[in-house]
């Protein structure tokens, strides 16, 4: 999918999900853009899941298992992961905005108010595994011009 139509497709819901949660919708996009490859990942299109939010002992829903690329102990490595699997991509993004809350780590990122610092705090807060986490979602929102929308209607 073309990341234009990824962001139409999307775009609405995430800026209502933003409302609802504070997560700012250039963030949740650059996200979901980068974890899905737009869209098109496995895990995109078995799962409906946007962000690779793994299912941890507290999911209760269904899973998918599926390799993924790790950055640990200094070189990347391929392991076996369980993700949550949803219904479709609002119910992800609700989850998604819902699991952010829900975990303690994630608590300073809140304190952000752009996409670019929001990035920063989560991929501090250790997301994921990878150094270059937050500039490669910085990246997506300044390419894609997605800080508009996190502008007020």
């Amino acid at each position: 999918m073309k990341p234009q139509d990824f962001i139409s497709l999307i775009g609405v819901a995430v800026k209502a999900s933003a409302k609802l949660s504070s997560v700012p919708a250039s963030f949740t996009v650059a996200q979901a853009a980068l974890e899905s490859a737009w869209g098109e990942s496995l895990l995109a299109r078995q799962g409906k899941n946007l962000f690779g939010v793994k299912a941890d002992p507290s999911w209760k829903g269904e899973v998918l298992t599926i390799n993924t690329r790790e950055f640990l102990r200094g070189k990347w490595v391929t392991v076996p992961a369980r993700w949550r699997k949803y219904t479709d991509w609002q119910v992800c993004m609700d989850d998604h905005a819902a699991f952010l809350h829900q975990n303690r780590r994630y608590a300073p990122c809140f304190q952000c108010t752009t996409g670019d610092a929001f990035a920063r705090a989560v991929a501090k807060a250790g997301y994921a595994t990878d150094p270059d986490y937050a500039g490669k979602l910085v990246s997506i929102i300044t390419r894609y011009q997605l800080a508009e929308l996190d502008e007020a209607d």
